[in-house]
């Protein structure tokens, strides 16, 4: 661990409140040393419950080969926690990246920061605590970062940044269901909605289950490694689920138990005569529930829309949990207009610690910005996805 006390105030002369102030920065590079700051700020923390220690440490442990973490923890005066930026280095290059823990496994990436520090912190802060970084790493890239959360700006758009090449999706939930299912969609909708699910009805019988026991979660999640994986295969798109140690990682994260009771990752299902036809796992916290990842079977069943189906009886169930926002990651997707129908605008971080950073950093934006230009455009992004599958389809031939 490196602790370094901060003495450059803000500009201006201003002295933030005695209890925000920053007044030691400490970099972890032992996510145990980190856990007693880290659990205080998760009590009541401006975040997402994708950087909950949990969560992170089991990634770290099963999935995160090749980074080291690099947390950043702020605390005033008292010793008591501030913030805290949930991060990893990794060697790329020769040079020492430093990126937020959990890779692709994680929708949304943020720091935690007490409510606030949040509030009040300025941009002089901010680059003070990067000053003190500078040495132990080249570059700092951090992605996929929502502009609000909860509410509140994200520290983290005081400083320079790029919008991310997705958005994310989510929408605002109500107690009353049926309600909210008629706010979203017309008479014509609904009536294409029952004709499906009578059609799937008409294959055997269709259940929505919460796995819970062990048996269950390695039955969900065989179904969903086994769909996600011939998914991939026809998209021409690599398989992240299956990179070394993920499914440990995720089977582990099902497993585990908040101090609430409730599993840290949460799984469903909606099976047919007990042959699970689509799959979703997520995270929640703070009124929000998190879709992590779904897959649907592919054949006569997929013709039923059984994603479709799984997540009107997921979002029934997220209103009756009292839950006020259901998302379902980043990325585009027809399936995500039913309940997602707002676009919450990402951005992206490349803050250069040193001179070979900076020209990283260049190159990081340039190619942030073409991925970017090219999804946003919708002839493009469909000539990139064609030409993904037909070279799938090229690859797959004896």
């Amino acid at each position: 661990m490196n602790v370094v006390a901060l003495r450059r105030l803000p500009a201006e002369g201003r002295f933030p409140a005695p209890d925000r102030h920053i007044a030691r920065v400490a970099v972890f590079h032992d996510m145990a040393e980190a856990e007693s700051a880290w659990r205080e700020l998760e009590l009541n923390a401006l975040s997402t419950p994708y950087q909950r220690y949990d969560f992170l440490r089991l990634w770290q442990t099963h999935a995160g080969a090749g980074v080291t973490p690099f947390i950043v923890a702020g605390f005033n005066t008292a010793g008591a926690p501030l913030f805290l930026w949930p991060l990893g280095l990794r060697r790329r290059g020769g040079l020492r990246v430093v990126e937020f823990l959990g890779g692709k496994h994680a929708n949304f990436n943020m720091a935690l920061w007490r409510a606030d520090v949040a509030a009040g912190i300025t941009a002089d802060e901010l680059r003070a605590v990067l000053g003190h970084l500078a040495g132990r790493a080249d570059l700092l890239t951090l992605v996929n970062q929502p502009l609000t959360w909860a509410g509140t700006t994200n520290p983290f758009a005081l400083l320079p940044q790029q919008r991310s090449a997705n958005f994310g999706f989510s929408g605002s939930l109500t107690p009353d269901f049926e309600a909210l299912l008629r706010a979203r969609t017309n008479a014509n909708t609904r009536k294409k909605m029952r004709k499906k699910e009578r059609a799937l009805a008409e294959l055997g019988a269709v259940q929505f289950e919460r796995a819970e026991t062990s048996h269950d979660i390695h039955r969900v999640l065989d179904a969903f490694f086994k769909q996600k994986s011939a998914r991939m295969r026809v998209l021409g798109v690599p398989d992240a689920f299956a990179a070394p140690g993920v499914r440990r990682f995720i089977e582990a994260a099902a497993s585990a138990r908040l101090p609430s009771g409730e599993p840290l990752l949460e799984l469903y299902a909606l099976t047919v005569n007990d042959i699970i036809v689509a799959t979703m796992g997520g995270i929640s916290g703070g009124g929000r529930f998190c879709a992590m990842f779904n897959s649907i079977v592919q054949g006569r069943y997929a013709v039923e829309s059984p994603g479709e189906q799984l997540i009107v009886h997921l979002v029934r169930q997220c209103c009756e949990r009292g839950f006020d926002t259901f998302d379902l990651g980043i990325g585009e997707s027809r399936y995500k207009e039913l309940f997602c129908e707002d676009a919450e605008p990402l951005f992206d971080s490349y803050w250069p610690l040193s001179p070979a950073g900076s020209l990283f950093a260049f190159a990081c934006k340039r190619m942030g910005a073409i991925k970017r230009a090219i999804k946003q455009r919708p002839v493009l992004w469909s000539a990139v996805r064609a030409l993904r599958r037909l070279r799938a389809a090229v690859a797959s031939k004896p």
